[in-house]
C-alpha cells in the first residue's frame, strides 16, 4: 500500500500528521512527500490519516499483487 499525496491541493492543515506519524509535514506544515510506502501494520493508520484532509489531496493505492 502507498499514500500518493497531490501537493497542489495541501492546503496545510495538517490534520493528516494530526492522526498519523505516517504523514511528515515540511517546514511551512503542508505534506512533505510526493509518494510514501505504508509499513505493513500501519495500514489503518494510512487510512485514518487520508480521510482527514479536507482537500482530498491524499489517496491510497494498493501495492501490485506478486504473481506466483
Amino acid at each position: 500500500m502507498k499514500i500518493l499525496a497531490d501537493r497542489k491541493r495541501c492546503a496545510g492543515h495538517a490534520r493528516c500528521a494530526a492522526v498519523s506519524e505516517l504523514f511528515e509535514l515540511d517546514p511551512n506544515g503542508y505534506i512533505g512527500f510526493d509518494e510514501k510506502s505504508v509499513p505493513p501494520g500501519l495500514e489503518a493508520q494510512a487510512q485514518r490519516g487520508v480521510r482527514a484532509c479536507p482537500e482530498r489531496a491524499l489517496k491510497l493505492i494498493d501495492a501490485p499483487k506478486s504473481s506466483g
